[in-house]
């Protein structure tokens, strides 16, 4: 029998009075959620709700029974007196504004065979609770049903550096003109135009070109009427669970949930203990999943770690996180990070009427986990891992690049100096090298800090690129962008090469380039940490990636990669703090 203390469960809906009304649609977009954790029974569904929000609302709550599966309906307002811009308004003119805010809200949550869908109108989005959504469902629909050669919208990751690059192409193109870096980033969103579909929309002549956005959810053309939204639900869920990617987008998978809870709560204690130590950069802000343009309205934000008040700022403060979270006591740090919550206001006044949303703090964390030689990182509160056979893949690569593990060619860093001493210590030691290390080409480009085309060019002409990675892969992949950045300056920007050429022959024991020199070879040269051996297990997990991508993409340019480690020479005397 299902009880609540907050909210009586509903009557059916008697069938609504017939009257004539204008010929509408078949289809309309819109956004369907898979459930998870929620059994298939009203009871349940009523159950999973957050019956405080419902209470909140002044929310109606009742059963249809013209659908002929368990489901629950929900309407609501959200309501303000007024509208939170009018003070401001007042304040600016003079004018007596006054406004009242009121958005409605309605939510369809249904049972179609053994699964738990949800589908908001309007704002009634807003009532799925974050942690009943399965995360990959939108996205596992994507990948199998659009066209690979018309996207039109993608997300994705890039796990370790906290950042998410989102990418609108509204004519469509190939899912490659995109420029995903497979071996360094995660797709969380993907759209574009259907095709071979068996939904009501493709069986509707006015309407056979449809479109999908799958990411959380899954955005498209559902039936309005009560059978064919089934129908669709129950043709979305084959698709999902019959029939492989397509294989211009079988890549997307190669990243897993970690099911496994032993598995889980062993990646959380290595977190915990890395909480409680001072940030070596490990950790990253993520903005929660399909949850960008909340992000994009926020003019405050409170983050509260096992306390009433917490902190409220303009934006995400990540130090005040890991603070709070440092200071608590072993093996509780990852529960006071799932426990705690970050709330987003829509007014810089943070008022509780100017909530946007609220979400638990683990959601707005990234960081990357090595276990062996499994990958894992968590995003958006969840662990994942990357596939085996892709990490297999990806570490042949690395090892094929590294061609010396350390470099008897240069001279020892010494953990003292900075790198730019570095430089002048290898051009001292090797003859013909050529130390340009902070000598920027500033061109119409390149304006401001200029860029720097490498740090040390070698006798044969070779660009040679040094980077001590001390603390994280940023160090790195700064190293990787350079490189990138630095062949294609000197390609395609004459300005650059001008002025790099003025700049080898200035250079001390400098000499004059060709006319027609072009970059041929990139040579890049790695000290780990306090000078251990470079190797595929001593790289760092997502520096591992991101060193193959760039690596491929050099060569479609016509540039070869090599990577060599550079021994380290500890002293007593305390370490060159520069930035390097």
């Amino acid at each position: 029998m299902l009880t609540s203390t907050r909210r009586a469960m509903p009557s059916p809906l008697a069938p609504p009075a017939r009257k004539s009304v204008p010929m509408a649609a078949d289809t309309t977009v819109r956004t369907l959620y898979r459930l998870k954790g929620v059994a298939p029974t009203i009871e349940a569904i009523f159950e999973a709700l957050d019956h405080e929000q419902l209470d909140a609302l002044d929310a109606r709550v009742d059963i249809p029974n013209g659908l002929g599966v368990p489901a629950i309906v929900i309407d609501a307002v959200y309501m303000k007196a007024e509208a939170s811009w009018c003070e401001d308004l007042r304040r600016t003119t003079g004018c007596p504004v006054s406004r009242p805010s009121c958005r409605a809200a309605g939510l369809l949550v249904f049972a179609v065979d053994h699964e738990v869908y949800a589908i908001g109108y309007d704002q009634g989005y807003r009532l799925i609770p974050d942690r009943l959504k399965d995360r990959r469902f939108g996205l596992c629909f994507a990948i199998r049903r659009v066209d690979p050669n018309e996207i039109k919208d993608l997300v994705r990751q890039t796990p370790g550096a906290g950042k998410t690059d989102i990418t609108l192409v509204p004519g469509g193109a190939s899912v490659h003109a995109f420029g995903i870096e497979e071996h360094a980033q995660v797709v969380r969103h993907i759209g574009g135009r259907l095709s071979d579909v068996r939904l009501t929309v493709s069986s509707r002549s006015r309407a056979r070109v449809s479109s999908a956005q799958g990411g959380v959810g899954l955005r498209l053309h559902l039936g309005v009427e009560g059978a064919n939204l089934i129908a669709d639900v129950r043709e979305i869920a084959r698709v999902c669970r019959e029939e492989s990617p397509r294989e211009e987008l079988e890549f997307v998978e190669r990243v897993i949930p970690v099911k496994d809870a032993g598995l889980a709560d062993r990646l959380d204690g290595i977190l915990d203990d890395l909480l409680g130590r001072p940030d070596e950069g490990r950790m990253a802000v993520v903005v929660p999943d399909d949850h960008w343009d909340d992000h994009m309205e926020t003019r405050a934000c409170q983050i509260r770690i096992n306390s009433r008040q917490g902190r409220r700022n303009d934006e995400f403060d990540l130090s005040y996180l890991l603070d709070r979270l440092r200071v608590q006591r072993d093996g509780r740090r990852v529960d006071a990070l799932r426990d705690g919550d970050v709330t987003l206001f829509k007014d810089s006044r943070a008022r509780e009427d100017d909530v946007l949303r609220r979400f638990k703090a683990i959601q707005w964390v990234e960081v990357d986990i090595a276990l062996g030689e499994r990958r894992f990182f968590l995003l958006n509160g969840e662990w994942y891992e990357i596939g085996p056979a892709y990490l297999a893949s990806v570490r042949a690569a690395v090892e094929r690049l590294i061609v010396a593990p350390l470099s008897t060619d240069l001279p020892a860093w010494d953990l003292a100096h900075n790198e730019r001493r570095f430089c002048q210590d290898v051009a001292d030691h090797c003859p013909g090298y050529v130390c340009v290390d902070g000598k920027l080409a500033r061109t119409r480009l390149h304006r401001g800090n200029g860029v720097e085309v490498c740090d040390l060019l070698l006798p044969d002409d070779t660009l040679l690129m040094v980077k001590h990675a001390h603390k994280s892969a940023g160090p790195l992949s700064h190293l990787f962008k350079q490189a990138l950045v630095a062949v294609q300056a000197l390609q395609h920007d004459p300005e650059t090469m001008t002025e790099f050429r003025e700049k080898v022959a200035k250079a001390p024991g400098g000499r004059l380039l060709p006319a027609d020199f072009q970059p041929t070879k990139v040579i890049l040269a790695i000290l780990l940490k306090n000078g251990s051996e470079l190797t595929a297990d001593t790289l760092f997990p997502f520096a591992q990636v991101s060193l193959v991508h760039t690596a491929t993409t050099l060569r479609s340019w016509g540039v070869t990669v090599e990577v060599v480690g550079i021994r380290g020479k500890a002293c007593d005397c305390e370490a060159d703090t520069e930035a390097v």
